[in-house]
């Protein structure tokens, strides 16, 4: 648990509340208030408020929401300005913001006090709060919503970093909340261009400087928050046994970022750009599930200690990650996939190392697609359990569904099946035992090394030695210059390669 972690969460929590079909039901200007303090009471949140009734509806003021971080001996506190719900004698409920609204997140720990002022703002903003007490549709809209950092305080001095802003534009979207022992939070924002900047400079007076500058031409974003009441977020174990999860996605179109960093005199700069992509999230007690993709993505850099200007593209690139969270007595499953497609690097660093052009420069890839079963004797969200010397749990099979390695004219496949006897950890030097095979294909390694040889990076003998390993581990396979090998690990303790004893 860390303070980013709070602060980020009831920043996030702040901005769905501010930013939910009408339901033909009444709900009032104190129903919706009300709702906004409980909902931030069962993310462990002290609220603090002064209420005024008009005859329009209800005005809060002085705002505060402080929680404390027990791991850190940090408290933190966020204040932010007056809001206003109207009822709109139709059942429904506007709630109004100032144009520009400064949110202060203040702390104070061993490490001292200090705060920092975001400015939130926003032009053309609406907001409509339809159903009833316990099923609240929010429907909003606005021209634009950004935060900005409006200062920093640290001891009771101001401190100038620079500055750092974000910027949502066409933004609409809507938050249903349903109430009952398990709060849940379903939510879509839709979003057109997204710009951020960055200007940070060193506050101690150095010439350290960092600069960023990016944006997304659109982004879209779907959530799925269930809330069990009474939830301790310091103990995530048991809140997810109470109904804790969370559920969301989003996807952005083409993007670009740009970055220039110095220290001590040295500059590092940066940029890339991509046709878009996107990451998703999933978490319950079941389990874990995180995944992000990008496609057509350029990057360079140059400066500081990279020693010539390097270009690199992807055509395709991709990461999956499926985990089991909570212990168990029975297996469970696990997966996890990696993408970098159609790689290709610029013909100046392919020039460094071979100049004559003799390797072929077709894009390269790598692909990896790997699953099975684990068993968790701890809890991996309780930070003492993993923390301790123990096994926190074991590999109990594996499946190797893809392999894929293509570059420089060589490609290798695989594919293979495991069990592992978590018994025994003898028979392999305190590895559990593997049970099962992997078949491997090989296709224009000895057309690489004729290549190494000829452009002088590779010896003769050196070459010679590989092509007899490969004759060992390997059979000739269906093609021209292909190799393939079944490696089998057997119930005995045994390692074959194509039946031949290696172990």
């Amino acid at each position: 648990m860390n303070t980013s972690r709070y602060v980020g969460g009831v920043v996030a929590a702040t901005v769905i509340s501010m930013t939910g079909p009408a339901a033909f039901a009444e709900v009032t200007s104190q129903q919706v208030w009300d709702d906004w303090k409980t909902y931030m009471s069962d993310f462990g949140y002290d609220m603090q408020s002064t209420e005024s009734a008009n005859s329009s509806g209800l005005t809060v003021s002085d705002i505060s929401m402080g929680i404390q971080i027990p791991e850190e001996d940090v408290t933190v506190t966020i204040s932010m300005g007056d809001l206003n719900f109207v009822d709109n004698g139709d059942g429904t409920v506007s709630v109004e913001i100032p144009a520009v609204m400064p949110i202060v997140i203040s702390g104070e720990g061993d490490g001292g006090e200090g705060s920092a002022t975001i400015n939130y703002t926003t032009t053309g903003f609406n907001m409509t709060v339809s159903g009833d007490a316990n099923d609240m549709t929010y429907t909003y809209s606005a021209a634009s919503v950004g935060m900005a950092l409006a200062g920093i305080v640290a001891e009771g001095t101001p401190v100038d970093i620079g500055t750092a802003a974000l910027e949502m534009t066409r933004v609409s979207g809507s938050t249903n909340m349903k109430i009952g022992n398990i709060r849940t939070s379903t939510q879509q924002v839709i979003s057109g261009p997204v710009t951020y900047n960055v200007d940070i400079k060193d506050p101690e007076g150095s010439n350290g400087r960092f600069v960023l500058n990016g944006g997304t031409e659109s982004l879209n974003m779907q959530a799925l928050v269930a809330v069990p009441g009474g939830m301790d977020m310091t103990d995530m174990v048991a809140a997810l046994a109470a109904g804790f999860a969370v559920e969301g996605a989003y996807d952005f179109g083409p993007s670009n970022v740009s970055f220039n960093f110095t220290d001590r005199g040295d500059t590092v700069q940066g940029k890339s750009q991509s046709d878009g992509g996107g990451l998703s999230l999933a978490m319950d007690e079941g389990g874990l599930a995180y995944a992000g993709s990008t496609s057509n993505m350029a990057m360079e850099f140059a400066g500081g200690d990279i020693p010539f200007p390097i270009s690199l593209a992807m055509g395709e690139g991709g990461f999956e990650l499926l985990m089991p969270v909570s212990a168990g007595d029975e297996a469970q499953d696990f997966s996890l996939g990696l993408l970098l497609g159609d790689f290709t690097m610029s013909d100046f660093i392919w020039g460094i190392f071979d100049p004559s052009g003799q390797l072929p420069r077709d894009p390269a890839t790598v692909a990896l697609d790997v699953s099975g079963l684990v068993t968790l004797f701890a809890n991996v969200m309780d930070p003492a359990a993993m923390e301790s010397s123990d096994v926190p749990g074991e590999v109990n099979a594996v499946t190797v569904n893809e392999l894929v390695v293509s570059a420089v004219g060589v490609e290798l496949t695989g594919q293979g099946d495991f069990e592992f006897d978590n018994s025994d950890l003898t028979s392999f030097d305190g590895i559990p035992k593997p049970v099962g095979a992997i078949d491997l294909a090989l296709v224009g390694a000895n057309g690489l090394m004729d290549k190494l040889i000829a452009m002088g990076l590779l010896p003769e003998e050196q070459a010679m030695g590989a092509r007899m390993m490969m004759g060992m581990f390997a059979v000739p396979g269906d093609g021209e210059d292909s190799l393939k090998s079944q490696i089998e690990f057997t119930e005995e303790g045994y390692v074959l390669a194509n039946g031949q004893r290696l172990k």
